[in-house]
This record gives structure tokens, C-alpha cells and sequence, in this order.
């Protein structure tokens, strides 16, 4: 299936989520309430974030982020760096960062890491663990290395877009 068959088939599916991975769709797993609380704290976290620094980005839920022409992944936030997209954008254009919220029968992070990263605007694919209060943090460098880091606390960096976030402020209060 192509990317525009596969949104114009979505936006008429009412039956859950769905992903376009190689031209295949495949359904995404359901959103629990801890899903919910974790995905909030951290659109906040990086709202906030954007709003101290004063730097035009937005952080958006249920965007699509297309890799090459056959996939469309649906990651829970992306932060969108430039002026504000139209209402109707159904795609995120140039995503900086992106973010997963790990859950229950969910296996695809691996993939979704690769194709993530070869992404050239793509800085970014944080994964957050909720049961552990865990973030690994894959960055992708200037240079095209992947540095990686398992974090429980502390201060988040994500720069490119020069964001600075609290660990512990991506996920609901305990």
C-alpha cells in the first residue's frame, strides 16, 4: 500500500491505530490509562520546556513520521522545530525528536529505532519504560554516530532544538 492509500484509508478506519511498516498495515496496540498519564507528563514536560526556551517548536501527539516512500510510524509525541504545521498536516515534516512510550505487547522499538534514526532530521527517539521509570535515550550525532543512554534521573538534553528537561518530569508523579 502506498502513503497516501494508507491515510486515506486510516482516516476512514475507526477501528483502533494503525502503522504503515513496508507497505503493510499493521495494527498498533491499545493505549492503557498508565500509557495515558505517561504520554501527558511528558507532552507537558516538553511543552514547557519549548516555552522556557522561547524557540519555535511544537510538540504534537498521534503525527505521523514517514520513512521513505512504504512506512508511516505513529510514535506517541514528536517535537516539530520550525513555525507552527497547518491544522489539517497529517505528517510531521522535519521531526527532531521523537518519542515511544514503551507498552504491553509492543516489540517493534528495534525497528522503529532504525528507521528512526536514518531519518536526517531526526536527532532524537527517546523510549520511555513506565513500569521502570526508565528513558533510553538514542542521539544521533553530527557526525552520524548513535550514542545511547539509560537514564533514571537527572537532566535530559536534546539539542538540537537546545531543550533541557528533568528526567523524572517525563513521567507521571509516582
Amino acid at each position: 500500500m502506498s502513503r497516501p492509500d494508507f491515510y486515506a484509508w486510516a482516516l476512514a478506519e475507526d477501528r483502533g491505530r494503525h502503522e504503515l511498516v513496508e507497505g503493510r498495515v499493521q495494527a498498533m496496540p491499545r493505549r492503557t490509562v498508565g500509557h495515558a498519564r505517561t504520554r501527558a507528563a511528558c507532552w507537558r514536560a516538553l511543552a514547557e520546556a519549548i516555552g522556557l526556551k522561547g524557540i519555535a517548536a511544537e510538540v504534537l501527539m498521534g503525527s505521523a513520521v514517514e520513512i521513505g516512500e512504504a512506512t508511516v510510524h505513529v510514535p506517541d509525541l514528536v517535537v516539530a522545530a520550525g513555525p507552527p504545521l497547518p491544522g489539517d498536516a497529517i505528517a510531521v515534516p522535519n521531526p527532531v525528536v521523537v518519542v515511544e512510550i514503551a507498552s504491553v505487547g509492543r516489540v517493534d522499538l528495534s525497528r522503529k529505532l532504525v528507521d528512526y534514526l536514518s531519518t536526517s532530521s531526526i536527532r532524537h527517539y527517546l523510549v520511555l519504560l513506565p513500569d521502570t521509570r526508565i528513558l533510553v535515550h538514542h542521539r544521533r550525532a553530527e557526525d552520524g554516530t548513535i550514542q545511547s543512554a539509560i537514564l533514571r534521573e537527572g537532566l535530559l538534553t536534546l539539542d538540537p532544538p537546545g531543550l533541557k528537561v528533568a528526567v523524572e518530569a517525563l513521567f507521571p508523579k509516582a
